[in-house]
């Protein structure tokens, strides 16, 4: 179970600190922010389809392990099946977090910085302690 978690918490702090980092870059001038500032269409698909992902992604992966399927997978096979829906759960929210958050150095709009601040607040419910991992594999009687 140690092993699963350590795996879980390297993908979440490495995502954590790619998203950090291109924070730091941008902000200090070191990388050029708004290169894609006039093209609106582009904008407003990517708007649009990050919008859908951040919101399905949210509720995805907040809601994830209580599905029957997921849940039982969890109480039978418990340490490869943590791992596995663990990782998805991860990747809904941190891989669209890291998009949201180069997509507006890139287009300067605001509603891609929201996104990213929405699913960085939604991480702690999903942190990878040893007491999370643990209760997760265990059934509800």
């Amino acid at each position: 179970m140690k092993e699963t978690r350590n795996q879980l918490m390297a993908v979440f702090i490495f995502a954590l600190l790619f998203a950090i980092g291109a924070v730091v870059l941008y902000e200090t001038g070191f990388m050029e922010s708004g290169l894609f500032v006039e093209q609106k269409n582009s904008e407003f698909l990517l708007t649009a389809l990050m919008e859908l992902l951040t919101l399905g992604g949210v509720f995805l992966a907040l809601r994830l392990f209580k599905f029957p399927k997921v849940h039982q997978d969890l109480v039978t096979k418990k340490e490869h099946a943590l791992f596995k829906w663990g990782i998805l759960r991860l990747a809904l929210l941190l891989i669209p977090m890291v998009a949201n958050t180069y997509l507006y150095y890139m287009f300067m709009n605001t509603t891609f910085g929201y996104m990213a601040i929405i699913q960085l607040l939604c991480l702690p419910f999903v942190f990878p302690t040893m007491s999370r991992c643990q209760s997760e594999v265990e059934s509800e009687e």
